[in-house]
């Protein structure tokens, strides 16, 4: 299994005659090789040349130089409908600017058809990836809005799809992110919708959470959009600490009714009470600790909360780890908190939270269940002595 997603592990018995047929396939491999390399050596960019291409690319994607051949023939291939030189026009110096649109549009919806039938057998080759966009960039160049328009709304769709199949493929989340990116751009935005998507998008991270909590990039995307949401809307103080439905649903400019860090902090607490070891979970209650801390707390989600609101939220976290605890004495993750909790406490009150000993028990606990990183706790240890 890889992210839910089951492999095979059937692994056909080594006869000779089966290593006799691997031989055999690697020879017609290197001869494909061979003949793709002869036929740019050549400058031969013809049609053959480019079946060829997708023969060897379907065979081994990873194989990033034959990308770049196929790119260099896909541009030979539409330089006659893109250059307004007659010369290079041949067989289209009859066609209406129209038309060469459109021939131009098949061209580069053709290619997108062959990369998505690698997509779907190789969902985390960068190269696949990487000429889609590739492809896109040349539709944005050279197409007329409506149809660049139309392609990249399809992209959505089909990464979205993508990502129903591996919620967790970061290659896909990437790739969402500039497929939004080029969505929001001016020349390509939808007059009555709007041009922003941050709003869509945090909504779709809560969707993609609640279907597993284990997600880095989900919550990625959610620690990076939310502060966006908030300054889109132009939220007042008290309108960055509330927010209807755990900051999913009905925020508006009017009304954000709950308390919009505990609502986020409720979310993750709801996380890491169902899997107190997944390190995805903490990062974002780190990030969320950032928000109480006066260093970092201007770029935070609330960065005018009070002292006295940051320490008391501090306590209340402080607590809920103690909790937390007393039912799972072997996770590291829970001393970590406690430990950066505790100290981010002294730095803004010039207090501890607990009793020094206390937290000189939580590092040595931490020592124990962490042995790998033993330098760093010690520095930790220090750290703690010293303050």
């Amino acid at each position: 299994m890889s992210h839910g997603i089951p492999r095979s592990n059937e692994v056909e018995p080594r006869t000779e005659q089966v290593r006799q047929r691997e031989l055999k396939k690697i020879e017609e491999y290197k001869e494909l090789v061979d003949l793709v390399e002869a036929k740019i050596q050549d400058r031969d960019y013809t049609l053959e040349a480019l079946q060829l291409t997708s023969r060897l690319l379907t065979l081994n994607p990873e194989y990033y130089t034959i990308w770049n051949h196929r790119r260099r023939i896909l541009q030979h291939r539409l330089a006659p409908l893109l250059s307004r030189d007659s010369t290079l026009k041949g067989q289209w110096d009859d066609y209406s600017p129209g038309e060469m649109n459109e021939g131009t549009l098949k061209f580069i919806t053709s290619d997108l058809n062959f990369v998505f039938s690698l997509l779907r057998k190789f969902p985390k080759c960068y190269w696949i990836w990487n000429h889609r966009l590739w492809l896109l960039q040349q539709a944005s160049t050279y197409l007329p809005v409506p149809a660049v328009r139309k392609l990249w709304d399809g992209e959505l769709l089909l990464v979205g799809k993508m990502l129903s199949i591996d919620n967790r493929n970061f290659h896909g989340w990437g790739y969402r992110r500039v497929v939004v990116a080029a969505l929001q751009r001016p020349e390509l935005c939808d007059e009555n919708v709007g041009a922003s998507m941050v709003k869509d998008e945090f909504d779709y991270t809560t969707r993609m959470i609640r279907t597993s909590m284990s997600n880095f990039s989900a919550w990625h995307n959610r620690s990076v959009l939310i502060t966006r949401l908030l300054d889109e809307l132009a939220a007042s103080d008290d309108d960055r600490r509330n927010m209807l439905d755990e900051g999913t649903a009905a925020l508006n400019i009017h009304s954000i009714g709950k308390l919009m860090c505990h609502a986020e902090l409720i979310l993750i607490q709801e996380g890491l009470y169902t899997d107190s070891r997944d390190q995805s979970l903490w990062f974002y209650h780190q990030s969320l600790m950032c928000t109480f801390d006066p260093i970092f707390a201007s770029r935070s989600m609330t960065p005018n909360l009070s002292q006295y609101d940051r320490l008391a939220y501090i306590r209340s976290e402080t607590d809920k780890l103690l909790e937390m605890l007393e039912d799972d004495r072997d996770c590291k993750w829970i001393y970590q908190a406690l430990i950066q909790l505790a100290m981010l406490y002294k730095s803004t009150s010039g207090s501890w939270p607990v009793l020094p000993e206390r937290i000189g028990t939580w590092v040595t606990s931490l020592q124990a269940l962490d042995p790998l990183r033993h330098g760093r706790w010690a520095d930790l240890e220090q750290r703690v002595r010293t303050e």
